[in-house]
């Protein structure tokens, strides 16, 4: 092209050579002048010229390399116009539908879709789409992504980007189908607790419930002794079976938490109740100390907890032989923190790390010497841990040990602030003198009086108390009191008694076991005006010492056979639906010793038509129905549906009250029972002493099951 411009650049520049010759030298200089300026433009052209390959090799280049890429991608790329034509594919696309690549442009080739899993938007507009294709050589799946973008001519089509995820959708679906076996089988196991527990619970309630009824009759001494070992046994085997139950329904995930308000100082003193006659009948002391800064109310489950506080102070209790076991608790930020202390044989240290695990015992001797499975304390942290809270343990061999819980648990925050609580009373001035040599039981008296502003003298010997009280007689600034444990003799406590009368003591307190009251005899007898059943609650004390409470009553000696307890003068007509014939028998007994009339129905059929003859008069009105849960034919379920039916036809404008006797520890039992009607629940085995609240007259709360 240059050498065309040049070619007629210089026949030009002959041509106005001749021109010159024939016009003459005027003329001349302006076809000069048109030269240069036709020359200038070939330069200028032929620049451009340069500058426009330039372009050509970079746009070519650059084509190229967007071409390679694209094809070195693993993804599968199709581009489409408004009616679907291919505008482009890479090799992967062309692979997956099985043709060549320049027959895909212009053609509506598509694979073949065989499931499309969820379609999705994503904020930007693009489109996502899961896909199953079928390659002819199997199906294979790939994740799409498409985007609208412009065509050469400005026209819009759309780009769809695919990856595989084959491996991907298979171990998903893999992991979906065993957790759907699991969850089958955690429901199997579900449904074979509920069996378990009622199977085994029925029995054991036949055999703890006749013990009783046994024990309510005139017997021997021997005859009494065998019959209470024989309670015993049963009672150890069933919380031997409460502890399987639970760890199973732990492991199932059925472990469910109530969120309640609850008095965390009554929960832990009960405790402490719950196992001081364990306690004290192997000569250990229990006691508990709770802080004065606590809310009176937090929330958690205080079943749960309760049952985590059991498990600790009840293994505390099992290993120690002498000493005692104590529970302290405070709350600060809101958690609750709570120690089990023991002084036994403590805790080998290749045993710490495996402490909590399942089926191990504290003392890494066979279960035959510690009792029990090896559960209660797996348990116990499964539970923590399941109530956000953290477990630990710290022993030493023959230095005892520690275990320890935190637990995240607000104040009630009902009325806008936690409630403190404010037992204590201002003893501000007071000096008390307490005499005890217990590990427990006399600091925490002495923190409880501190706490109240009071200074508390701690003394574990007669003779130091004798001295103190002797020097605060001579300084004339008598103690305002004395406390004394009559774990130190009946003669020590006798004489000390007598010293602090004389020397003007105002308040005398003994405190006692119950073992201990036998002994003794009357406290005002052997000189005290007060005494106090151990363990001590702190509000028990400060009524002792401020004399709010009466004052105490001589307590009669305990019977060897319970007493007949009649509820009322009217007797309480009861229907019973139970279809094993042992637990019918027994709940008629006690039901009849409680002044009970009771009529036995053997199924759910015979229930119902026993409260319909009731409702149109042929038979006497019941007060109360105790129904079977699980009975042949006809369950104790459907027979309570039914009379709700019926009292709702007929109009009752007091339904009758009707209490389900269940053996099964389940959640979901309890809610089945709920929805059906049933107005509580007494869990089997039940104690003869749990039938007397659903006699009295006018109460008609629900039954309060016993604690598993």
């Amino acid at each position: 092209m240059l050498l065309d411009v040049w070619n007629s650049a210089a026949g030009g520049l002959v041509a106005i050579i001749a021109a010159l010759a024939l016009v003459g030298v005027g003329s001349s200089l302006l076809l000069l002048r048109e030269h240069f300026r036709i020359e200038r433009r070939a330069t200028r052209l032929e620049d451009e010229i340069e500058t426009l390959q330039d372009r050509l090799w970079t746009l070519s280049e650059s084509e190229a390399l967007h071409r390679s890429l694209v094809e070195a991608q693993l993804d599968v790329i199709v581009r489409r116009d408004g009616e679907g034509r291919i505008t482009f594919a890479n090799s992967g696309y062309a692979a997956l539908v099985g043709r060549p690549r320049n027959a895909l442009i212009g053609a509506r080739t598509t694979p073949h879709v065989v499931e499309t899993g969820q379609t999705r938007l994503r904020e930007d507009g693009a489109r996502l789409v899961d896909e199953a294709i079928d390659d002819g050589e199997g199906v294979r799946w790939f994740a799409w992504i498409e985007t609208p973008v412009q065509g050469r001519a400005g026209a819009p089509e759309i780009l769809r980007a695919g990856r595989e995820i084959t491996e991907r959708v298979v171990t998903e679906r893999a992991l979906a189908n065993e957790r759907s076996r699991a969850q089958a089988a955690n429901e199997a196991k579900s449904r074979f607790l509920a069996t378990v527990s009622h199977e085994f619970r029925t029995p054991l309630n036949g055999i703890l419930g006749m013990t009783d009824l046994l024990l309510d009759t005139p017997l021997d001494l021997e005859q009494q002794t065998y019959l209470r070992a024989v309670k015993t046994s049963g009672g150890a085997l069933l919380s031997l079976i409460d502890e399987i139950l639970d760890f199973s329904k732990i492991e199932a995930g059925k472990l469910d938490l109530s969120c309640d308000p609850f008095d965390a100082r009554a929960l832990i003193e009960g405790v402490v109740e719950l196992l001081a006659p364990r306690a004290q009948g192997k000569g250990v002391e229990i006691a508990c100390f709770v802080d004065s800064r606590a809310p009176r109310l937090i929330v958690g489950d205080p079943d749960r907890l309760r049952q985590v506080l059991v498990n600790l102070a009840g293994n505390a209790v099992k290993f120690t032989e002498t000493g005692g076991v104590g529970i302290e608790a405070d709350y600060e930020e809101g958690a609750l923190t709570v120690q089990v202390t023991d002084t036994g044989p403590g805790i080998p240290p290749d045993r710490l790390a495996s402490i909590f695990e399942e089926f191990e015992q504290g003392d890494g001797g066979p279960a035959s010497k510690a009792g029990g499975a090896g559960l209660g304390l797996a348990i116990s942290r499964r539970i923590v841990e399941r109530m956000g809270g953290t477990i630990a343990v710290d022993s030493a061999p023959g230095a005892g040990a520690r275990f320890s819980i935190r637990l995240p648990l607000p104040a009630d925050e009902a009325e806008g602030r936690p409630e403190t609580a404010a037992l204590a009373p201002d003893l501000a001035g007071r000096r008390y003198l307490v005499l005890a040599r217990s590990p427990f039981e006399g600091p925490y008296v002495q923190r409880k009086l501190a706490e109240a502003g009071a200074q508390a003298v701690l003394v574990a010997d007669a003779a130091d108390a004798l001295a103190k009280i002797s020097t605060a007689a001579d300084a004339e600034r008598p103690f305002s009191g004395l406390i004394v444990d009559c774990a130190l003799g009946d003669d020590v406590a006798r004489d000390i008694a007598a010293a602090a009368r004389e020397a003007g003591v105002e308040r005398r307190i003994v405190l006692l076991s119950p073992f201990e009251r036998r002994d003794l005899g009357s406290p005002s007898a052997a000189g005290f005006d007060a005494y106090l059943v151990k363990p001590l609650r702190a509000r028990s004390l400060f009524e002792r010492l401020t004399e709010i409470a009466p004052p105490p009553r001589a307590e009669a000696t305990p019977r060897m056979t319970a007493p007949r307890r009649k509820v009322g003068a009217k007797a309480k007509r009861v229907l019973l639906a139970e279809d094993n014939e042992i637990n019918a028998l027994l709940a008629i007994k006690a039901l009849e010793r409680l002044g009970a009339v009771v009529d036995w129905a053997k199924d759910g059929h015979e229930a119902f038509s026993l409260a319909e003859a009731s409702f149109s008069g042929l038979r006497p009105d019941y007060d109360i129905v105790l129904m079977d849960i699980r009975m042949p034919g006809l369950d104790g379920l459907e027979a309570t549906r039914r009379v709700r039916r019926l009292e709702a036809t007929l109009g009752r404008p007091q339904p009758r009250r009707i209490i389900a006797l269940t053996a099964n520890a389940q959640k979901e039992d309890e809610q089945a029972a709920l929805s059906a009607g049933l107005d509580g629940f007494l869990a089997k085995p039940f104690d003869i002493k749990d039938l007397t609240g659903l006699l009295m007259d006018g109460e008609r709360g629900e039954a309060v099951a016993r604690a598993s």
